[in-house]
């Protein structure tokens, strides 16, 4: 019995000694989730944030263009924090600011799965950017991770001469993962293996 009681004294104080620590993590986690500078005044890239989060970024970096890639939540719901329970939709909120919204779906591959075609979002995505009044822009996915990642890529080797090599670098360097990140995967093959540069010397043009 005493043992009992001493073991549930010591997850007492466990849960006591590190709850705030943790709580405080996942609220700023949550708050700008994976935010991360991709070029300064350009282009940012993050996951899902919360509405307080998504305001402080707009606000901080005169984000005026906000690129969603989640094809399952076209306009998804903020919480005001991590733990609210009252949200706005990302449209609304982007109206509220006075930012663009676009909502772009990375998955969606060419039929059949042909590896030698881009995916239709990349020229939509480079549409976008192509406009100079489109910047500062922030892309963001659920996580941050995979379709955020992809894209920045693209961004990498199209307007700032990257390689494939030094976009999947950054790629996994940022959370991809070496499993997915692999010249096996067909996301990595569709959207680095075969995008070539506009610019790219003549000889050279995309699929």
């Amino acid at each position: 019995m005493r043992n009992a009681l001493r073991w549930a004294g010591a997850v007492a104080v466990v849960a006591v000694v590190a709850g705030p620590p943790a709580a405080l993590f996942r609220a700023q986690y949550a708050h700008a989730k994976r935010l991360r500078e991709v070029t300064p005044g350009k282009l940012y890239r993050s996951g899902q944030m919360t509405a307080a989060g998504f305001r402080q970024t707009v606000d901080r970096y005169g984000i005026k263009t906000v690129i969603n890639l989640q094809h399952e939540s076209p306009d998804p719901v903020l919480p005001e924090n991590w733990l609210g329970k009252k949200g706005v939709r990302e449209s609304e909120l982007c109206e509220q600011l006075g930012v663009r919204y676009v909502l772009l779906t990375p998955d969606i591959l060419p039929q059949p799965n042909d590896l030698a075609k881009m995916p239709p979002v990349v020229d939509e995505f480079l549409k976008v950017l192509d406009d100079p009044a489109a910047y500062p822009v922030l892309l963001h996915c659920k996580a941050g991770l995979h379709r955020t990642g992809r894209l920045t890529a693209i961004y990498r080797m199209e307007y700032e001469g990257w390689s494939v090599g030094e976009a999947l670098r950054e790629m996994r360097a940022n959370g991809y993962g070496y499993g997915v990140a692999g010249e096996g995967d067909v996301f990595v093959v569709q959207f680095l293996g075969s995008y070539v540069p506009r610019a790219q010397p003549a000889g050279g043009k995309r699929p």
